[in-house]
């Protein structure tokens, strides 16, 4: 049976369907080149240019995602946009079947990329307790990330901050479930939009309770009863997923032992089953890895894939590893179920539908810029510092005189532009 390329560009047809088409077309080969990523840096040369051969070698099946290629290739927007539809070129003109690829970005506090609109860090914008404001943030975010050719944020954070101590309270809207649930969902509305076929898909994270480690420690276990879990950490995910968010993160903590990533209690029984969430689930960065390096649960890479698959991860990221060679190997052996691979790719491949990646893979290259830091985009961002300002204690010296001419600010860091700026803000990735 051969490809009927009009099926899959036809619109008019069911989603379910122009998948069922694809999923009978694909080789072994094909279906797991969907459920992982690939840097960007893997298919550019030293010059950070395009390479035709190192495409040939990465992509040569297809790839279900492009890992960061604002960010990664430290690109202005426009060069970004060309990278972009240079490589979308490649997987429709090169490859058997086709499919375009999802390019994924951080989007926390703005897109993160060079040239792009910096807003306050997370923590900051649910101290605004304003998520018209964030609403308005994320559709910024949206319009500068689809026209640069990407469709998937590795954002909201949806962690509920319950513990001071650890390292990424800034990365979260604050320790208060409603207050998370109500930006978060504004987030969503403002990156998805209406039609995410002209919206970037969200991806809510880290399920779930991740900010409350033991000792403060980032991936340290998490000791929470179900009472507690659902009271407090789950309500956001909840809220985003009843609104039709994309995709889902897994934590890379482990609850009474076993990790979020290799748990089918957290997400297949509580996130599937109980909260009723469809979409794709996204693997935070090397999460099949750290079941073997860090948690130990994984004898060696094919057990982590099969723990991966079993537990409901759709896609590996950043890049192909253990749902590369392993995994085939654990198909071949019978350890691992080939339905699993199947509900993964299906999965992927109705996100790329949804995107409307198949009717317009390419983005408009001469007009980029015009949608990158104008007067009213900087005016939001202003707008969202402003009320992000806490004022912690006066001893009578506010409000300030308006005849003062001049305030003097003190501290090792009161002139550095770089540390006002969080962890996932672009200078910060520079600095990285």
């Amino acid at each position: 049976m051969s490809i009927n390329r009009d099926l899959l560009s036809n619109s008019t047809q069911s989603v379910a369907d122009r998948v069922a088409h694809l999923l009978e077309q694909m080789t072994l080969d094909e279906k797991l080149a969907q459920i992982v990523g690939v840097w960007v840096t893997q298919l550019l040369d030293d010059q950070r240019v395009f390479h035709e051969a190192k495409a040939q070698e990465q992509l040569a099946h297809g790839i279900g995602h492009i890992t960061r290629v604002g960010a990664s290739s430290y690109s202005d927007p426009q060069t970004s946009a060309r990278l972009a539809n240079r490589i979308q070129k490649f997987l429709i003109e090169n490859t058997r079947l086709g499919i375009p690829a999802i390019v994924h970005e951080e989007s926390c506090a703005g897109y993160m990329a060079r040239g792009a609109t910096t807003f306050p860090q997370a923590i900051g914008l649910g101290a605004t307790f304003a998520p018209e404001l964030i609403e308005q943030m994320a559709g910024v975010i949206r319009e500068q990330m689809r026209a640069v050719g990407a469709q998937q944020a590795l954002a909201p954070v949806l962690d509920v901050a319950r513990d001071p101590r650890w390292g990424r309270i800034e990365e979260t809207y604050g320790e208060d479930p409603f207050l998370t649930t109500q930006i978060g969902l504004a987030y969503v509305r403002g990156i998805q939009s209406a039609d995410l076929s002209t919206g970037v898909a969200a991806t809510a994270k880290h399920f779930v309770a991740h900010a409350l480690p033991e000792g403060g420690m980032n991936w340290a276990p998490v000791h929470v009863g179900a009472r507690e879990l659902r009271e407090y950490f789950v309500p956001p995910f909840h809220a985003v997923i009843k609104a039709g968010v994309a995709s889902v993160m897994n934590a890379y903590h482990d609850m009474d032992g076993i990790p979020c990533g290799a748990s089918r209690e957290v997400m297949i029984d509580l996130l599937r089953d109980e909260l009723g969430f469809a979409g794709v689930v996204s693997s935070d960065y090397f999460t099949l890895r750290t079941l073997i390096d860090y948690h130990h649960v994984a004898r060696d890479a094919t057990d982590a894939a099969r723990l991966g698959l079993e537990a409901g991860i759709d896609i590996e990221l950043p890049a192909r590893d253990c749902y590369g060679d392993p995994l085939r190997q654990g198909l071949a052996s019978g350890a691992i179920d080939m339905a699993l691979v199947d509900q993964s790719v299906a999965r992927v491949l109705t996100l790329k539908f949804q995107l409307g990646l198949f009717d317009n893979p390419y983005v408009d290259e001469t007009n980029v810029i015009e949608v990158f830091n104008t007067p009213t985009q900087r005016a939001l961002s202003r707008q969202i510092a402003q009320q992000s300002l806490v004022l912690l204690k006066n001893d009578g010296v506010l409000p300030l005189a308006p005849t003062l001419k001049r305030i003097a600010v003190i501290g090792d860091s009161a002139d550095s532009a770089r540390l006002m700026q969080g962890d996932y803000h672009y200078p910060a990735h520079l600095d990285h």
